[in-house]
């Protein structure tokens, strides 16, 4: 059994103290502690030998351990770890491999290194769970774009923009912007476009300046992607997990950079928003990617940008109609309803085998549907049904 938890030095220390009273033999002492006569012995030699530091508890850890990872090994690790903290064992494995390390510590090894030296997170602080998304097959078939809430600088706000690939999770775009308009957006775009080429579809939100509250589907930004040849979608409402590749870089940007420090204007943001984008790129292993960092899985667009793209040929089938100043069009007697940024600017109407029954078309992008066979009004809205992913 046992020694009791209750001053366990004082009572090792009287036992051998009274081991040569001659009152009880070991036998008979050693019962009455509650220990074996081995155990009874141990604690006499002991003492004999140490005084009373021979009866303090010793460590238990073995004297060598041939498989220990080296300090020299250990101290990379540490290295590595005040470089980039907020990487665990498994980014860490990856990004030393990556460098050409021999004698690369598990995972596991890693994360128990850095709690032997106390620098991993607190035991109380609980991973959050990451969803399981669905992942386009290929690079640039969908770019999620968004903001990244603004936070306040020493003189001003920063509106963080960001563009990300859905297959490959590669950063397009992380632009310290002032505001959130549509001029300062589509500046940005271009110099995306320029670089990386047109997506085949890109995703957002129904805020400004990409969505309209007023019950539009369409804004001049969002028209001048379509014009690009970039087809365009928003997100169910009340549904961020639809951006969630974006969301979850959003969380990663603010705990290993906006979390750490504070910019005084945009001009300071700007150099260490592309300082870590590029980290995040190149040297980020990605849970998702099994550990690749994103540059490894993405390839610039083939398909270019053209400041003023030639303009759209509808089909012949087509009804053709150009939307007035008051953002109507006519069309089989009736005035339908289009929208403010489409002003100017040419629709089709296209018949559906259900009589009546027409979509509407700006350039390649559905943006709306009307059933002429139960209109009892001139004027008539067009019910859009631009698609939500």
């Amino acid at each position: 059994m046992p020694w009791k938890e209750v001053n366990t030095v004082d009572l090792r220390r009287e036992f051998v103290g009274l081991v040569g009273s001659g009152t009880l033999d070991m036998s008979a002492l050693c019962r009455r502690y509650g220990i074996s006569r081995k155990t009874g012995y141990k604690w006499l030699l002991r003492y004999a030998r140490e005084g009373d530091v021979g009866l303090l508890d010793r460590s238990r850890c073995p004297h060598h351990q041939p498989r220990r990872t080296s300090t020299a090994i250990e101290q990379v690790v540490l290295g590595l770890r005040q470089q980039y903290p907020d990487w665990g064992g498994r980014k860490l494995a990856r990004l030393m491999r990556d460098d050409g390390f021999c004698d690369i510590p598990s995972p596991s090894t890693i994360t128990q290194i850095l709690r032997r030296h106390g620098v991993l997170h607190r035991p109380d602080q609980t991973a959050q769970q990451n969803y399981i998304r669905f992942e386009h097959p290929h690079p640039n078939d969908l770019w999620q774009m968004d903001f990244k809430g603004a936070f306040r600088l020493s003189r001003g706000y920063c509106h963080p923009l960001t563009v990300l690939d859905d297959h490959s999770r590669f950063s397009l775009c992380l632009a310290a912007c002032g505001n959130e308009r549509t001029n300062t957006v589509k500046n940005q775009l271009i110099s995306v476009f320029q670089q990386y080429g047109l997506p085949n579809r890109m995703t957002m939100d129904n805020g400004s300046p990409w969505g309209s509250g007023t019950g539009e589907r369409l804004t001049q930004l969002t028209a001048w992607l379509i014009e690009q040849g970039i087809s365009v979608s928003h997100s169910r409402p009340y549904h961020p997990q639809t951006q969630g590749k974006d969301e979850r870089f959003h969380r990663t940007f603010k705990g290993e950079l906006l979390g750490r420090r504070s910019f005084t204007d945009l001009q300071q943001c700007q150099p260490a928003f592309d300082s870590w984008r590029h980290r995040y790129n190149t040297r980020r292993p990605h849970e998702s990617l099994n550990m690749d960092t994103p540059i490894k899985h993405y390839q610039p667009s083939s398909r270019s940008y053209q400041q003023s793209p030639p303009p759209y040929e509808y089909a012949p089938a087509d009804h053709v109609r150009k939307v007035g100043k008051n953002m109507t069009c006519g069309f089989k007697y009736y005035n339908v309803v289009i929208g403010q940024a489409l002003r100017g600017k040419y629709v089709a109407f296209r018949p559906t085998e259900e009589d009546g029954v027409y979509t509407i078309h700006y350039c390649h992008q559905r943006i709306g549907k009307i059933n002429l066979s139960n209109m009892s009004k001139r004027t008539v809205k067009n019910y859009n049904t631009m698609d939500r992913t």
